[in-house]
């Protein structure tokens, strides 16, 4: 599934959308070049969530841990990141296997210890239409995210 969108506005309202149809224990791993809005995304999905506490990049800490909506929300950013053992030592499997929705940024650099099933969202720039004009696909991993489909923008 691919969405075309023209500024963060419209990011953020896919991500919204999609927050809202998340079920306990998703785990949406989010990849794409630094800048494209990824962060972003998490905030959407946090609004679709009913968490309105401020969400930023937990890009120090690995994690950030939002426990106020609908569901509580895992925010990991693993940009910094050198060896999957450390993400092993904050307890990610205990992270990622709660009942929690999973937000994972950058997390083509883990990807080796992903769970086999989880949504992956990409993020892309078209700098030749402009310079806020992005490409957003979505492709679910596992019978568990054929939910997607019924994403409507």
């Amino acid at each position: 599934m691919e969405f075309k969108v023209n500024n963060i506005e419209e990011t953020t309202n896919i991500a919204f959308k999609l927050g809202q149809l998340l079920n306990p224990s998703d785990i949406v791993c989010l990849t794409g070049d630094l800048g494209t809005g990824k962060t972003h995304i998490t905030k959407g999905i946090a609004k679709g969530l009913n968490i309105n506490d401020i969400i930023t990049s937990p890009t120090f800490n690995i994690v950030n841990e939002y426990d106020s909506g609908r569901l509580k929300l895992n925010h990991f950013d693993v940009y910094r990141v050198n060896d999957p053992d450390e993400i092993y030592a904050i307890g990610f499997d205990d992270y990622i296997f709660s009942e929690a929705v999973s937000v994972i940024e950058w997390a083509n650099y883990i990807e080796e210890i992903l769970p086999r099933e989880y949504l992956h969202i990409h993020i892309s720039k078209d700098f030749t239409k402009d310079e806020d004009y992005r490409i957003i696909t979505l492709k679910g991993y596992g019978s568990k995210y054929d939910y997607i489909k019924e994403l409507k923008i």
